[in-house]
């Protein structure tokens, strides 16, 4: 059975059956008992299908948009944005060891950055049982079980889900509540997303295994995984998980500032394998991708009998939302991102109309400027003074902050300050940006140089 990929208003029709033979097309390879995805754009779903039946059977009920999947460990983004809203309000520091707000584990040396960046060096899974497969406890049973580092903190990417267990744990001493009792409260509920709970409610496809060499099938255990939860427990729709994927293209409305967002995709470990050019990392709680130069945001997910991607364009904000329930037959993120760069080429943005926008009171500031007998050229776009070409060299954005005062926003510059220097006249005289020197001319020797300029002159 399939959802007819017709009905989408605004699409063009072509795209829409293009997107749809690319999920059929994925269901029948993989061997999916079901599969539903979704296109996000200016922050809604714009497309949407599914394909197959829940229980994998030609006589079984469809799956639609509105059933739930399991979405794996696409949870640790919202466990992650509950830390980063923690950060905002004062509460905490990135830089403060885990031990300082959950005493007493062997894991407290490793800072809440590294954990939500994989970069704790904190053990992968629990010493238990196949902890996706089995009943979870409470976290002193994890925490004392006894839970260790595989690596000096701060060393290497290891990806844990005992990190991000603790991570939860965290959440919920720091709110004197269950750590989803908060994500619901101040995620859930403000974005909308009624049908994301802990464990399956209403209309949910069952957790399948298929066999590799029969098309048979056999079902997964289903459970509360108790301390484990903040890893991997969550259950979403596709309606759902595309209000997170328009968050996450930086419709955040007051849950986050888009800015907190930002540095949460910053990439702060690389997932290097050995022999192999890495192209993806992990930022604060996120998936990141440098694909050719497009930066991509996401998560992919994983649990015995699901499989679930999610992934946005940062610059864009077009997301791909894929939930599937099988253990293994396809890449979620990797579809994702295939539906998502279909949908691009076919359907692109239109360019905003250019208007004048500038801000003739900096006009002083544009042209020519040179550091050292270094050229480069300033120029003013929106709010940002421009000098040289972001991306290459040292070309940066300065967005300002102050009467003559600017600060750096790409590169090498990121952070640094930049200062106007003027004449008694109120003309600019030169740029001071951390501690270097531009001036209008090659080493004016009227602009104050540090360490001076030859009394020869240029011969």
């Amino acid at each position: 059975m399939t959802h007819d990929p017709s009905n989408h208003t605004d699409l063009d029709p072509g795209t829409a059956r293009h997107l749809h033979h690319l999920l059929a097309t994925e269901q029948r390879r993989g061997r999916l008992p079901s599969v539903a995805a979704g296109i996000v754009r200016g922050g809604a779903l714009v497309w949407s299908d599914a394909i197959g039946t829940v229980d994998g059977r030609a006589e079984g009920v469809a799956s639609d948009t509105d059933t739930q999947y399991r979405m794996g460990s696409i949870t640790k983004t919202f466990v992650a944005v509950a830390v980063l809203r923690l950060r905002d309000a004062g509460r905490l520091d990135l830089a403060d060891r885990f031990e300082d707000h959950v005493p007493g584990s062997r894991i407290g040396g490793a800072t809440i950055a590294q954990l939500l960046s994989h970069g704790g060096g904190v053990q992968a899974e629990t010493n238990g049982p196949w902890w996706e497969r089995t009943p979870g406890g409470d976290w002193d049973a994890l925490a004392f079980s006894p839970v260790a580092q595989r690596f000096r903190a701060g060393r290497r990417f290891h990806y844990t889900n005992v990190g991000f267990a603790a991570l939860g744990e965290l959440v919920a001493r720091a709110h004197g509540a269950d750590w989803f009792d908060v994500v619901r409260r101040d995620l859930l509920a403000p974005l909308g997303m009624t049908r994301t709970t802990t464990r399956p409610d209403g209309r949910a496809a069952p957790g399948l295994a298929v066999h590799p060499f029969a098309d048979v099938l056999l079902p997964e255990p289903e459970h509360d995984a108790g301390a484990m939860a903040p890893a991997g427990q969550l259950w979403t729709t596709v309606e759902d998980l595309a209000r997170w994927a328009g968050f996450a293209g930086g419709d955040t409305g007051d849950v986050l500032s888009r800015d907190t967002l930002a540095e949460m995709y910053e990439p702060h470990t690389l997932a290097d394998d050995p022999g192999q050019p890495w192209t993806a990392a992990h930022g604060l709680g996120w998936q990141v991708w440098n694909v050719d130069g497009t930066r991509y945001a996401g998560h992919g997910g994983s649990m015995p009998g699901f499989l679930a991607g999610l992934r946005v364009d940062v610059e864009s904000g077009d997301g791909a939302v894929v939930l599937t329930n099988t253990t293994t037959g396809m890449a979620p993120v990797t579809t994702a991102a295939r539906l998502l760069t279909d949908f691009a080429e076919r359907e692109p943005l239109t360019p905003e109309p250019w208007h004048a926008s500038g801000d003739p009171s900096v006009l002083d500031l544009v042209g020519t400027w040179h550091w050292g007998p270094s050229v480069s050229t300033a120029r003013v776009v929106g709010e940002h003074l421009v000098l040289g070409d972001p991306g290459t060299a040292r070309g940066s954005r300065f967005a300002p902050v102050g009467a003559d005062e600017w600060v750096g926003l790409d590169g090498y510059y990121t952070g640094e300050p930049l200062r106007v220097l003027r004449s008694a006249d109120g003309i600019p005289t030169h740029l001071d940006l951390a501690s270097f020197r531009f001036t209008r001319t090659p080493y004016d020797p009227t602009a104050d140089v540090p360490g001076g300029v030859h009394d020869g002159g240029w011969r």
